[in-house]
């Protein structure tokens, strides 16, 4: 039912125990999210790609009792690549929790795996109804206890958390069926990619994401013709993004007319009303252009750049995550490279702007980052990444 908006709609739901949660953001536009009485479901904190992840990192449990006051729930951990784990080289780790006496008892109940528990925090979330919980810190691996509130102080938790609910559905800014999206390319758009064409591209860009571009098309030896209407125009989409604390994240994505097999990116981040007492300048901020390749031939792919320092390099897959800044840093330039194809995806950008860039590979991709510097921005000091994207032969 994509007219209707779940605080809108009568969840029918299977039979047992169902908790509604959220994490303070619950919205009109965004889907209401149960949790099934006697699981536990394990958390951790938002990553673009498992290159960021580390071990040590805090791990919650979002816990919700059955009829019986118990649940239970796994998490298993690996390397995230290769084959190490057929060889024990994982940690896979069951929870039980169970309701004696008005206390919850959180605890391992069994290991497998030949990995040595990390040594981090576990931040217990137990689910109570209505979109209240409580909350407990501990370490990871030792027992937890929370006690329950009374009947009192339970129906005072579950009518606040109500009322917030409530407040947040009423008070929240809806997505509008149709927005106007400002730019030289100006159209009317619903939650449907913007096909942005012009001379050898073709580009579809998902605003309500950040305005990421979600695939990229070129056609090499036949350029398509663009409509009459728009004949002799730079084709190009602005879009900005509210990041909060007064910040704003602008990007424009153009295809110059006078050079049409090139579609460049210009993202920005840009202070448009910092706090007072701040002298002007926001917190640290860094700008971050991190796009992911999918490949056709992954282990006949790689990345080939000349450094700044005049050193080539040539990074394959099997190099896992590389950073490369300082002398290193590629200078201005880098390339994707399909042997398979005989094409090259170019990636040029200016080197005052990126502080270091980052190669990381997946299953069948390929991160090519660039990072700026981390810095306080101001309305006379944006941070800005300029770069462009170019498909040519390899012989």
């Amino acid at each position: 039912m994509p007219n209707q908006r779940p605080d809108k709609l009568d969840c029918t739901l299977p039979k047992g125990i169902w908790v509604r949660f959220d994490f303070d953001d619950s919205h009109p536009d965004l889907p209401a999210l149960y949790l099934q009485g006697g699981s536990i479901i394990p958390l951790g904190p938002p990553h673009q790609h498992l290159g960021e992840t580390n071990p040590i990192d805090d791990l919650s449990l979002l816990v919700a009792l059955d009829e019986d006051g118990k649940a239970e729930g796994v998490i298993f951990e690996d390397e995230g690549d290769g084959y190490g784990f057929t060889r024990g080289e994982y940690l896979l780790t069951h929870y039980v929790a169970e309701l004696q006496a008005s206390v919850v008892t959180l605890r391992v109940s069994e290991i497998e795996g030949l990995w040595k528990r990390p040594k981090r925090q576990l931040h217990v979330q137990l689910l109570l109804g209505g979109g209240s919980m409580l909350d407990l810190w501990g370490m990871d691996g030792e027992l937890l206890q929370i006690t329950m509130p009374s009947e009192q102080e339970l129906y005072k938790l579950v009518s606040a958390s109500e009322k917030q609910y409530r407040t947040r559905l009423e008070t929240a800014k809806c997505i509008p069926d149709m927005e106007e999206v400002s730019g030289k390319k100006g159209a009317e758009l619903s939650r449907t990619p913007i096909e942005l064409r012009s001379g050898y591209w073709s580009l579809k860009i998902v605003p309500w994401i950040g305005g990421r571009i979600i695939s990229m098309t070129t056609f090499l030896r036949f350029p398509f013709r663009r409509n009459l209407e728009h004949a002799g125009e730079n084709e190009s989409i602005l879009l900005e993004g509210d990041i909060g604390g007064g910040l704003v994240l602008q990007r424009q994505i153009h295809i110059p007319k006078h050079n049409p097999k090139v579609v460049q990116i210009d993202s920005s981040i840009i202070a448009r009303k910092v706090g007072a007492g701040s002298g002007g300048f926001s917190r640290l901020v860094c700008l971050r252009v991190h796009p992911m390749f999918t490949l056709l031939h992954p282990t006949e792919s790689f990345v080939s750049f000349t450094a700044i320092d005049g050193s080539k390099h040539e990074v394959w897959p099997e190099s896992g995550e590389q950073f490369y800044e300082g002398n290193i840093l590629p200078n201005g330039e880098w390339m994707l490279i399909d042997k398979c194809l005989g094409l090259g995806l170019v990636n040029r950008f200016n080197v005052n702007e990126a502080f270091k860039c980052l190669i990381h590979w997946g299953t069948g991709t390929v991160n090519l980052e660039l990072w700026s510097e981390n810095r306080p921005v101001s309305e006379q000091s944006p941070l800005r990444i300029c770069h462009e994207y170019e498909v040519i032969g390899i012989p």
